[in-house]
């Protein structure tokens, strides 16, 4: 069953909150944090993206750059810009987005839960990001950014956030470039801790959303701190990591979609003659063409969409992997026709997340960056929760969520 405890935030005073909070560090590149940070010395970004203070190019794997993030965390208390709450409670994060609210429960999570598996996953995780991570949070001694989990819809905390959504938030901002709605409130109250521990305690498993390096690393560090502690109990600070808890239902998943370098030497008639061996193909025309249901897909080439639905027998409705339409495409596509090997790695694929539309696939097919596009049909949560229980592993790039959690809300000190 999960294992959670309130915390004492490390968080930014109320009037401060919109020049502290940030975007998370992996969804830009240092230069885009450079230029979103300007001249704010307050912004997130000197401490998630501390190469920003140093000359443009300077890699964010240089040591340097990981001293400067626990200079600058230190000089942001040190100032007033953070401050530790004197009390260990939970918190409630909401997002709005196209007039949907979805409400997350800000929680410390147990790291011993990622180990033993009842914090479950679905994608593989790459040492190298592990490792960067890992090293963040050992020179910050903190989880400066939270991790997003899903939990199964539960009655009890429903009905507690829905209170204290009716009430007046912490934090309530619009926040720039992605024009979302973000609101925290503080539960303090001893009994609401009290119920919102047990109730997870009654959960047989939590999901990682989004994060899978974050939790790794937080797991592991946890796993360090206890070996190094002669007198480790088991109830230490360092023995968890923070993460945000949606209810599994709210969560809204879009399409992560693939533009593709070249045909693999192929004509575009080749390609598309190999694609009907195993899907049936449709020109749909000109106009962009968005699947509609599962195992549809959409090619854009040459300036036209075709519509690509998958041949009964090519996938397997009783497999949660081999149902997916990313292992669909994965295998008779980028595989078996273009060969494109590990698509981790892969130079000649890119991947491009469902909130830019597909407007932004055909963009880089007509600018010539992009020779093809396939667009996909969004994985449900409950495909998710469903390998993750089986213990099975995504195909790489299947899943993308929105809105992204904001950084610096609140902060989890391992002390």
């Amino acid at each position: 069953m999960a294992k959670i405890k309130p915390f004492r935030g490390i968080r930014p005073p109320k009037e401060l909150v919109e020049r502290v909070e940030s975007r998370p560090y992996d969804v830009l590149d240092s230069e885009e944090a450079r230029a979103e940070a300007g001249t704010n010395e307050m912004s997130l970004y000197h401490i998630i993206k501390p190469e920003i203070d140093f000359e443009p190019g300077t890699s964010e794997y240089d040591p340097r750059v990981y001293e400067r993030a626990k200079e600058n965390f230190a000089r942001f208390q040190q100032n007033g810009w953070l401050v530790k709450d004197a009390k260990e409670q939970y918190y409630i994060y909401a997002q709005t987005m196209g007039g949907k609210t979805q409400y997350g429960l800000v929680v410390g999570a147990y790291s011993g839960d990622y180990t033993s598996g009842v914090i479950k996953k679905h994608e593989l995780t790459r040492r190298d990001k592990e490792e960067d991570r890992m090293k963040h949070v050992r020179i910050t001694n903190a989880n400066i950014e939270p991790v997003f989990f899903a939990y199964p819809d539960n009655e009890v905390l429903d009905a507690l956030i829905k209170r204290y959504a009716a009430t007046q938030p912490e934090y309530d901002f619009i926040a720039p470039i992605d024009g979302f709605r973000h609101q925290l409130w503080i539960v303090s109250d001893d009994n609401d801790i009290a119920t919102i521990t047990a109730e997870f305690a009654k959960m047989p498993a939590l999901y990682i959303a989004d994060g899978h390096h974050r939790s790794a690393a937080a797991a592991l560090v946890g796993a360090e701190r206890a070996k190094q502690n002669p007198n480790h109990k088991g109830d230490e600070e360092y023995n968890y990591f923070m993460a945000v808890c949606f209810q599994a239902s709210q969560l809204t998943v879009l399409d992560y979609n693939r533009v593709l370098k070249d045909l693999n030497g192929l004509s575009s008639e080749e390609f598309i003659a190999r694609i009907r061996e195993n899907f049936d193909v449709e020109d749909t025309g000109t106009e962009i063409y968005k699947p509609a249901r599962l195992h549809e897909f959409s090619l854009y080439l040459d300036g036209h969409w075709w519509r690509l639905t998958a041949k009964a027998g090519t996938y397997d409705d009783s497999d949660p992997i081999g149902v997916l339409d990313v292992d669909i495409s994965s295998r008779l596509i980028l595989q078996d026709i273009l060969q494109l090997g590990d698509l981790r790695s892969s130079q000649r694929i890119d991947f491009v997340g469902g909130l830019r539309g597909l407007g932004e696939l055909k963009r880089r097919v007509d600018s010539g960056e992009m020779k093809a596009a396939l667009a996909l049909f969004p994985v449900s949560m409950k495909q998710i929760m469903d390998i993750a229980d089986s213990g099975k592993i995504m195909p790489p790039k299947a899943t993308w969520f929105e809105p992204k959690l904001r950084s610096g809300l609140v902060i989890h000190s391992l002390e």
